[in-house]
């Protein structure tokens, strides 16, 4: 059972939910926009067999503060400030979607800090069409305000994120949803080869691949993180 935490990071508050041994290599998982830590909850225990695993909400979503104010950027430095808060040095990331963005972000700016980095069905950061985007009706699980300013920086990504990828000094394993995906394929395996010896690796299950697949999802990642159970 995952316990549920608030802490205090630049003056904001961040929920995370938190499992495994606390003497055990630490695993930090991003969900995609519009989910929360939860989106986890099937894959996080297995993971947390050999891991102390982090799901955190990021800034605008879930229990987290909805500030008014956001970007990748900023969601990307909330992670360092979590990472320093709960102390932890080095850690293995995995991000899915949105949560990927950041993952790599953080990457680029802070290579000491990622050992592994795991992106899930995450294309390379090229423009591409605007979508429209219409507020779901009721109350959301999220702030729609931040889905309009992630949405704007994802359709014109800053050209620099393409750029430092080639500094990523983690290990990389790309994960691809193959034909059922709605991202472009090709810009994912794009993705895995800007970085450094990144590898793509296909689970034919769509986007949501930890969701559609855990089985195969978990012995992917457990493989690629070293879980004794998964070599």
């Amino acid at each position: 059972m995952a316990d549920q935490r608030l802490i205090e990071v630049g003056g904001i508050r961040l929920a995370f939910q938190v499992s495994g041994p606390s003497d055990a290599p630490p695993v930090l998982l991003l969900h995609a926009l519009g989910t929360d830590a939860a989106d986890w909850e099937v894959v996080a225990p297995v993971l947390a067999t050999g891991r102390r695993v982090y799901a955190l909400d990021l800034r605008g979503h879930g229990r987290s503060d909805w500030p008014g104010e956001y970007s990748l950027e900023l969601m990307r430095d909330d992670v360092l400030g979590f990472l320093d808060a709960v102390g932890v040095d080095r850690v293995d990331v995995v991000g899915h979607s949105m949560g990927g963005v950041v993952a790599y972000l953080l990457a680029e700016e802070s290579p000491g800090r990622v050992d592994r980095l795991v992106l899930e069905d995450v294309p390379a950061p090229y423009p591409r069409r605007p979508t429209v985007s219409v507020r779901p009706a009721g109350r959301l699980g999220f702030d729609w305000e931040m889905v309009l300013a992630v949405r704007r920086q994802l359709d014109t990504p800053d050209p620099a994120w393409l750029e430092r990828l080639g500094g990523i000094t983690a290990e990389t394993l790309v994960l691809a949803g193959g034909p059922r995906s709605h991202l472009s394929q090709e810009g994912v395996a794009e993705l895995a080869r800007r970085i450094p010896g990144g590898r793509v690796v296909t689970i034919p299950a769509g986007h949501l691949i930890h969701r559609t697949e855990p089985a195969a999802f978990t012995a992917e990642v457990g493989r690629f993180l070293g879980l004794p159970e998964a070599r």
